[in-house]
């Protein structure tokens, strides 16, 4: 038996936890933050150092493991395996970089970065996969504020290393391998399933307005405050009392469940949906003289009742039957699922659109990765020797990309029934521009084409996340999309390590030093970026023209819907 209850605090619960335990899982952006350390202190070459930046990539989206585990053991467990993670591959990098223990062999360290970063797939999965279960209906929406927040860890991190931390790398390590198993601890209990939010709830969408609009006050904050600690000396106090902003302000996704336990819901005008869903055995009354107070069910067995049913222009019976069938209440005959259903990871991936979306993500993000872990070489390249503020930079555009790339594909998507990948041909033919311009190192243009790519960048983690959920289901979404996640460390090991770092330490040597100065250190890298993307987007027109006709299917009349024939 499920209960649908209208204006349950229990989800924001979850959201607000969610928030802090993303932006713990953005622990991977940090690694421009001690590069430098790995590469002076332990006296690597680039090469080493990119490889390095590889196995944090790698580390960061193989959770093919924890997308598994979100189906058979709660997310607290999940949560908890990535604290471990975090303590003890972060704990190793402290006692390299710290010369607490000397000699460290290299690829002791990268085993550690790896784990260290796999911390990311662990507590993002439970997150993101927990999430989107307990918001059905909106899930655009609510993976543009989760990713969103994942965005703004870097400049969070960076926040920290400067004011508090006092650029120290080695403090940065023993803080990240102590203060997120704390943090997981501490919120862990608050993410777990619980009854989906209906949609019924008046105040809903004035809740995801009130948790962007903070978000994107944090995300101003975060940037005024880095540019301020960068041209002006402040003092102790002062940066202290920056820092106790910054948390209020991420607290402000919790004051949503705080205000729903003062101040009551006022009742939806369908009426209060306390009601239990029964068994599949009873039968549905989907007629207009039904007391929509009443279970709202229909027999398994009965596809013309249900091709019916969602010819209805009712939605709370459409989003109330998805509802049901999200917790288990509507079972359907074994059949080969139609894309929309729940499929198996095995049923995924013999389709050609998982492929098409995995490329796309992999265009897109993979070239991406590959700029953000070279930032600090790029910057130093181009004349920009302190990257704290680049750094910062990326990290707000990348949440500005996140946050209205959920929220504007969510529009049009229930509008106007547009593919939410259409936004990822037009930021990908954006990021071509963009790669020509870094390419030719113009005076001026360093921080106009990082914030560009950095909402470029952001995007396609917002775009691909419910796409690949609505093409196959949330039943085993935890899989399917870490699955997809793997074009980012792909992208990284094939761009980053085997094409930027090799270019970087050739032109390195032609100058006679370890570092590479001038616009020629990146060149040929960001043509074939460049290249990548224009590829990239061809495949995601490709993949838009395809997957038309489903998004049709599934969100006829503005609200989500089953589907009811095949489009393969």
């Amino acid at each position: 038996m499920v209960s649908l209850k209208s204006g349950s605090r229990t989800p924001w619960v979850g959201l607000g936890a969610s928030v802090w335990l993303q932006m713990a899982s953005g622990n991977a952006f940090t690694f421009p933050l001690y590069s430098h350390s790995l590469k002076s202190v332990l006296g690597f070459n680039q090469s080493q150092v990119t490889m390095l930046g590889v196995a944090n990539d790698i580390g960061e989206n193989v959770g093919i493991v924890p997308g598994i585990a979100c189906n058979k053991f709660p997310p607290w467990v999940v949560l908890l395996v990535g604290a471990l993670a975090s303590f003890f591959g972060y704990g190793v990098l402290w006692l390299a970089v710290s010369r607490t223990v000397e000699s460290l062999p290299y690829w002791l360290l990268w085993l550690a970065l790896f784990v260290a970063a796999s911390s990311n797939a662990w507590l993002g999965t439970a997150v993101l996969v927990t999430i989107m279960r307990n918001f059905p209906l909106s899930r655009g929406t609510v993976t543009g504020i989760v990713k969103g927040y994942g965005g703004l860890s870097a400049a969070v991190y960076t926040e920290i290393f400067s004011m508090l931390l006092h650029n120290s790398s080695s403090k940065l390590l023993l803080f990240l391998s102590l203060g997120i198993p704390i943090l997981c601890i501490v919120m862990m209990y608050a993410v777990r399933p619980c009854t989906p939010a209906s949609g019924e709830d008046s105040g809903e969408h004035g809740h995801f307005i009130f948790i962007q609009a903070a978000s994107v006050v944090l995300g101003l904050y975060l940037l005024t405050t880095t540019v301020l600690d960068h041209f002006f000396p402040l003092s102790s106090s002062v940066s202290y009392t920056f820092l106790v902003i910054m948390v209020l302000l991420l607290m402000a996704p919790l004051a949503i469940p705080v205000k729903m336990t003062l101040y009551c819901s006022n009742q939806s005008k369908f009426g209060t949906l306390g009601q239990s869903v029964g068994s599949t055995d009873e039968l549905v009354q989907a007629g207009d003289n039904v007391d929509k107070t009443e279970p709202l069910l229909i027999p398994s067995s009965s596809t013309t009742n249900l091709g019916s049913f969602l010819e209805s222009d009712n939605v709370l019976e459409v989003d109330m039957l998805l509802l049901a069938e999200g917790e288990g209440a509507v079972k359907k005959k074994k059949r080969r699922p139609k894309r929309g259903e729940d499929f198996t990871f095995l049923e995924a991936l013999i389709k050609a659109d998982f492929w098409l979306l995995f490329l796309v993500y992999f265009a897109g993000v993979g070239s991406g990765v590959t700029v953000l872990n070279n930032l600090a070489q790029i910057g130093i390249a181009q004349g920009a020797y302190d990257t704290t503020i680049l750094l910062s930079l990326f990290s707000f555009c990348n949440f500005v990309g996140r946050l209205s790339g959920g929220t504007v594909s969510e529009h049009f998507v229930r509008t106007k029934t547009i593919p939410r990948t259409i936004w990822m041909t037009f930021t990908q033919i954006i990021m071509i521009i963009t790669y020509l311009l870094f390419a030719s190192a113009l005076d001026g243009t360093l921080y106009i084409a990082s914030a560009v790519l950095g909402i470029c960048y952001g995007v396609q983690f917002s775009i691909m996340v419910p796409t690949a959920s609505e093409l196959f289901g949330l039943k085993n979404f935890g899989i399917i999309f870490n699955f997809m996640s793997l074009g980012n460390p792909l992208g990284a090991l094939l761009f980053s390590g085997l094409l930027a770092g090799y270019l970087y330490d050739n032109e390195a040597a032609k100058q006679h030093g370890i570092s590479c100065l001038g616009p020629n250190c990146f060149r040929l890298t960001f043509l074939a970026l460049a290249g990548v993307c224009a590829v990239g987007t061809v495949l995601s027109l490709v993949l838009t023209r395809r997957i038309k006709p489903v998004y049709q299917m599934l969100y006829a009349g503005g609200s989500f819907r089953l589907p009811q024939c095949s489009n393969h």
